[in-house]
């Protein structure tokens, strides 16, 4: 009996330090604002665009550091450019990133060498280009299987 009283008087200190806490207004988050000043059009085998993003442009060390981490909302039709100055094969991961994407690897001929869909956020998991990539093309998961963007298409990049 004389555990069943301390079990509900610990139980009632709990709910009435519960009850005496100050309302909170919902947690909202912010995250990191992109600033868009390219264009990225995904052409398919015949040349003809099938879509485009506005794209924020990583071409130096901290912003392809930086990428997409942080960054809470990505319009639809919207994403991010990585230009590197060389053609190598590339590994992305998602650490701090907490929405999941579609990563595209293009080669220096803009050839869409690699796709990789649905990137799980957070993950520090290794994302290999498996062929040598000049760019890396962040859009929303799902953006590639919607447009039907498939290796072997291209990307044009308009700054």
């Amino acid at each position: 009996m004389f555990r069943l009283t301390t079990l509900l008087f610990i139980l009632t200190l709990a709910l009435t330090a519960c009850n005496t806490e100050e309302e909170r207004p919902p947690s909202t988050v912010e995250g990191r604002e992109l600033e868009y000043t390219a264009t990225v059009q995904f052409l398919n085998e015949a040349g003809e665009v099938v879509s485009e993003i506005d794209a924020a442009v990583a071409d130096d060390d901290d912003s392809r550091s930086e990428g997409l981490m942080d960054v809470h909302n990505l319009p639809a039709d919207s994403g991010m450019i990585f230009k590197f100055e060389d053609e190598q094969p590339r590994s992305f991961w998602m650490a701090n990133t907490p929405i999941s994407l579609d990563i595209i690897y293009a080669n220096s001929d803009f050839e869409i060498v690699r796709i990789h869909r649905n990137t799980p956020p957070y993950s520090h998991e290794n994302i290999h280009s498996e062929e040598p990539a000049m760019y890396v093309v962040e859009v929303n998961a799902g953006y590639t299987l919607r447009y039907d963007i498939t290796e072997g298409m291209s990307i044009r990049v308009t700054d």
